[in-house]
């Protein structure tokens, strides 16, 4: 049996104690505590240890770093329970102590996967330009499990990846490659594949670009057959009589009504 003899502060770390034991030979240096520890325990000047007792003490003071050491992780951002986990056992914790600190950290509701994995797609959809299957790929990677990965991923709508792939495809388009509308083509397919957006909106985003392209080169078509007749028409006609030979002539060239009107109201208004 030993008596504690002294508590003392230590310099470098004002929140931990060293604490000095009298086993009936002299005072001598017995172990430190962290100040959680020592109010838990009511550790004072006189009170009498066992071999079980300072084991303990020990013990739970080791708990109490490991513990310390999974705040300051998280104290930087949210973290997965597999992150955490891997933290500690990288750091050489106790497996028994890693049970006990998630267990707390779940109850103190420090770790929640739901609550990480919406936080996570919430960031990645604005701050990146991957789809919902490749966030839903990174979240399994950090452990979560695939039903929350699911769940949370389901938060990137239809309209937000839309607009999203939409607006990479456009980049894509003028980033100034010799290759051909077709090759472009599939190449974004590939790529919009590869950051995870789903196969319906990769569908609907290429349908668009390519009646963009029909409907830009349809337009094309028109100006230049247009401005060709304005050429023939004009010194003979003017006013609605032109616009009247202009229609005809256009529709009958297999122009919509909808781009015919558009050019003449075009022309007009030059």
């Amino acid at each position: 049996m030993s008596v504690i003899s002294r508590i003392t502060t230590q310099k470098k770390h004002r929140n931990r104690y060293n604490i000095f034991l009298d086993d009936g030979h002299g005072e001598k240096y017995g172990f430190s505590v962290n100040e959680a520890v020592l109010i838990e325990y009511r550790l004072r000047k006189g009170l009498e240890l066992d071999d079980a007792a300072i084991f303990t003490l020990v013990k739970q003071d080791s708990l109490h770093k490991s513990y310390t050491l999974a705040i300051s992780f998280l104290s930087y951002r949210m973290r997965t329970k597999k992150e955490i986990m891997d933290y500690l056992a990288k750091k050489e914790v106790d497996e028994v102590h890693i049970t006990n600190i998630m267990d707390r950290l779940q109850k103190e509701k420090l770790v929640d996967d739901e609550q990480f994995a919406d936080a996570f797609v919430k960031t990645r959809i604005q701050t990146s330009s991957k789809g919902p299957r490749l966030i839903q790929q990174e979240l399994l990677e950090k452990g979560v499990s695939a039903a929350i990965a699911s769940s949370a991923a389901e938060q990137y709508t239809y309209g937000m990846q839309y607009e999203k792939a939409y607006k990479l495809a456009e980049k894509k388009l003028t980033s100034g490659s010799k290759k051909s509308f077709r090759q472009k083509l599939q190449q974004l397919q590939a790529s919009l594949m590869q950051k995870g957006f789903d196969h319906d909106v990769i569908k609907d985003v290429l349908t668009e670009i390519d009646n963009q392209k029909e409907n830009n080169a349809e337009w094309d078509a028109l100006i230049y057959n247009g401005e060709k007749l304005l050429r023939k028409y004009q010194p003979k006609f003017s006013g609605f009589a032109l616009q009247n030979k202009m229609k005809e002539a256009l529709f009958r060239k297999g122009f919509s009504l909808e781009l015919i009107n558009r050019f003449l109201d075009e022309y007009e208004n030059e």
